[in-house]
């Protein structure tokens, strides 16, 4: 494994560990060095009932002196995410919110500010 993971509330899932090669494959056939990427995650929220956990993730990607953080609700829509801006061109194309589907909680304030 190349990229270095780190994990402050118990790992990664068996899936995202499953598909963490095809995306290291990736990002080399795309001139990126995996081993220059470290992806941490955390809790992006505070417990509120500690017998169900989490219901969103902070991940946050660091390579040289750069990095950014992406909250999502699982492993594998991080992935998913990382993986489409690891392989996406390098010309200047929608910004990053465009590529994404409107989140729940995007949607429930685009409904909330339409009139009645």
């Amino acid at each position: 494994m190349a990229i270095t993971l780190q994990s402050t509330i118990g790992g990664f899932s068996a899936e995202f560990m499953r598909r963490l090669p095809q995306l290291e494959q990736a990002m080399t056939a795309n001139g990126l060095d995996p081993t220059e990427f470290v992806i941490s995650k955390d809790r992006a929220t505070p417990a509120t009932v500690p017998l169900i956990g989490p219901f969103f993730y902070e991940y946050t990607v660091s390579f040289g002196d750069e990095k950014f953080t992406v909250t999502e609700p699982n492993d594998m829509r991080f992935l998913e995410y990382f993986y489409a801006r690891c392989v996406a061109p390098d010309e200047a194309g929608p910004e990053p919110q465009a590529l994404r589907p409107p989140g729940l909680i995007s949607r429930i304030f685009r409904w909330m500010t339409h009139p009645i």
